[in-house]
C-alpha cells in the first residue's frame, strides 16, 4: 500500500494509524505528484483563507471513499491539522475493515501518562477523559481503564523526588529464543555466547562498580533494583551470585527496597538458584509461564511444560517469597480463546500477587514476524483481553500499569495486575518515565529525566560489542554523569513529556 502526501508531511502519524488496521503491511511513501491508481492512502492539505482544507481518500481493492474537513489556523496549527487527519483516517479505515480499535487514534505506548499530565496541567477528570474519549476515539472502556490506573499510581509516586532513581541490570542471555521475542537476547547454548559469558559477566561487574561511584558522588536515592533480561537465571548459580554480589557491594541496597529479580522461564529456575536470589535480599520474582498450554508452548518454542511452572512456583513458595509475577500473552500462535482462559484461570487459581498480561507484539526483529500475513483475527484478541479484565477484577486484582507496543494485535495493550499492596514500584518507575534509571549490561539503556526532557545514554545491544568496546561504556557513564548533574542542578521534581 502507498501512502500519498500533498501539502504536508504526516508521515510518522498516519503510518502508525494505518498500522492499527494493518500491523504487518509494507508501505512505500509518495510526496506531491499524482495519486497511483489503485491501493493507497492520500492526505490532501489545501491551504485556504483562514486555514486548511483536509482530504483523506482510501482506495483499495474493495473501497474507495474521501473525507474531507476543515482545520482553522491558530495555535499549535500543524498539530491539529496532523490530529485531524488521524481522527479522519480511522474512520475510514474503521469502516473500510469493520475493525474498531479500542485505543482510538492514540499511538503511544504511555496513555496513562497522557491522562497524569493533562491533569496536572489543571484539567479536571472529566476534561482528561472527554479529551481521550471525544479527541482521541479512545473507547470509554479503555478511558476508564487509563484513570483507574492513573488513580492507583498517584500513591506510588507521591513520594518521588529528583534525586530518585532505579538500577537495571541486564543479562542478555536465554536457554532459547521464542519465536514472538524481538529483545537482544542470545541462546545460552551457542558455543560463541557460551564463551564470552565469563568476560561479559567480568565486565559488568566492573560496570556495576563504576556506576555506583556515580551515584554516591551525586547523592542520589536508590528507589528499586531490577535484574532482568532476557533470562538472568540461565546462568548458573556461581554465575548468578557474582552478578548480586556485585550489586550487593557496590549498591548495598536495604531490605526495605524493592528488589526483582526475573527467574523467568522454569527450564532455568532450580533451588539452588532461588538461594541465591533469597540471600541476595530480593523480594520479588518472577515465574512467566507465558500459558498454560502445552502445545502453544512448543509453537512459540519454549522447551518446559506448564507443570513445570506449577512445581517452580511452589517451589518459589517454600523459600518464602512472598511476591511473585506470572507473565501472560494473549494472542500467542495456535492459542485458542478456551486455551487462554484456562491458562488465566490457571494463574488465578495460583495466586501470585501479581499477574501481567501481554498482548502479543510481533516485531520486525522476531522469527515470528516472516511467519505471519497481517489476517489474525483481532476479536479473539480482544476476546481474550476482555476476559483478563473480567476475571482479574473478580479475583481481586488491579490494574496498576500498562503500556502498549507496535504492531500490538487489535491496537491493545499490556497490563500489569497486582493485589493492593503489591504494586511493582519499578515497572511504574520506567513506564510513567518519572525517574531516572541507571542501566548496565548489554543493551542496556539509561534514563535521565529532568525538567521538559528525558535524555537517554545507550549501551552497545551485543556482548560482543561491548566487550570489545568496553572503554566506551564507561565513557558514556561519564557523560551519564554530567547529564544527572543537570538533571539535579534544575532542581523541581521534572515536568514530564509525552
Amino acid at each position: 500500500m502507498t501512502l500519498c502526501f500533498n501539502g504536508n508531511d504526516f508521515k510518522y502519524e498516519m503510518e502508525n494509524v494505518a498500522r492499527l488496521f494493518f500491523p504487518l503491511r509494507r508501505f512505500s511513501y509518495i510526496y506531491g505528484g499524482e495519486l497511483p491508481e489503485k491501493d493507497f492512502l492520500a492526505f490532501i492539505r489545501r491551504e485556504v483563507s483562514e486555514g486548511g482544507e483536509l482530504e483523506v481518500r482510501i482506495q483499495d481493492e474493495n473501497f474507495a471513499e474521501t473525507a474531507i474537513s476543515f482545520v482553522k489556523q491558530g495555535p499549535q496549527y500543524e498539530n491539529r491539522c496532523e490530529m485531524e487527519f488521524a481522527r479522519m483516517l480511522y474512520r475510514l479505515l474503521q469502516k473500510d475493515t469493520g475493525i474498531t480499535p479500542k485505543w482510538g487514534v492514540l499511538t503511544g505506548i504511555r496513555p496513562v501518562k497522557r491522562l497524569q499530565i493533562d491533569m496536572e496541567s489543571g484539567k479536571s477528570r472529566q476534561e482528561a477523559m472527554a479529551e481521550m474519549t471525544e479527541g482521541c476515539l479512545v473507547s470509554e472502556e479503555k478511558a476508564h481503564l487509563a484513570m483507574q490506573i492513573c488513580e492507583i499510581q498517584k500513591e506510588i509516586l507521591a513520594d518521588s523526588k529528583p534525586n530518585d532513581f532505579s538500577l537495571y541490570v541486564s543479562i542478555p542471555y536465554c536457554p532459547s529464543r521464542c519465536s514472538y521475542c524481538s529483545f537482544v537476547s542470545h541462546s545460552i547454548d551457542h558455543p560463541k555466547a557460551k564463551k564470552l559469558l565469563p568476560d561479559y559477566l567480568d565486565s559488568l561487574v566492573k560496570e556495576i562498580d563504576f556506576t555506583s561511584k556515580i551515584y554516591r558522588e551525586l547523592g542520589l536515592r536508590l528507589r528499586s533494583v531490577y535484574i532482568g533480561g532476557g533470562t538472568p537465571t540461565v546462568l548458573t548459580a556461581e554465575q548468578l551470585r557474582q552478578v548480586t554480589d556485585a550489586v550487593r557491594t557496590y549498591f548495598d541496597p536495604s531490605p526495605e527496597l524493592e528488589y526483582t529479580i526475573e527467574a523467568g522461564r522454569a527450564d532455568t529456575i532450580t533451588a539452588e538458584k532461588l538461594q541465591v536470589i533469597k540471600d541476595a535480599g530480593a523480594n520479588r520474582i518472577s515465574i512467566n509461564p507465558q500459558t498454560f498450554e502445552d502445545s502453544v508452548l512448543q509453537a512459540v518454542g519454549r522447551r518446559h511444560t506448564a507443570n513445570q511452572v506449577v512445581e517452580c512456583y511452589r517451589l518459589a513458595r517454600t523459600f518464602g517469597f512472598e511476591a511473585i509475577n506470572m507473565d501472560l500473552i494473549a494472542g500467542l500462535p495456535t492459542d485458542t480463546l478456551e486455551g487462554f482462559c484456562h491458562s488465566l484461570q490457571k494463574a488465578v487459581e495460583l495466586a501470585p500477587e501479581n499477574i501481567t498480561v501481554h498482548t502479543l507484539s510481533v516485531k520486525r526483529a522476531a522469527d515470528l514476524f516472516s511467519q505471519m500475513n497481517g489476517s489474525e483475527d483481532y476479536q479473539a484478541v480482544q476476546a481474550m483481553v476482555d476476559e483478563t479484565a473480567r476475571v482479574m477484577e473478580k479475583a481481586g486484582y488491579l490494574p496498576y500499569y500498562l503500556y502498549r507496543q507496535k504492531n500490538t494485535l487489535g491496537n491493545l495493550e499490556n497490563v500489569g495486575y497486582a493485589k493492593p499492596g503489591f504494586y511493582g514500584r519499578y515497572n511504574v518507575y520506567i513506564m510513567e518515565e518519572v525517574q531516572s534509571i541507571l542501566a548496565v549490561g548489554a543493551g542496556g539503556v539509561s534514563k535521565v529525566v529532568k525538567p521538559g526532557s528525558i535524555d537517554r545514554v545507550f549501551n552497545y545491544k551485543y556482548p560482543y560489542e561491548y566487550l570489545s568496546r568496553f572503554s566506551d561504556i564507561l565513557a558514556r557513564k561519564e557523560q551519564l554523569k554530567e547529564l544527572l548533574k543537570g538533571g539535579l542542578a534544575d532542581g523541581n521534581r521534572p515536568e514530564r513529556t509525552v
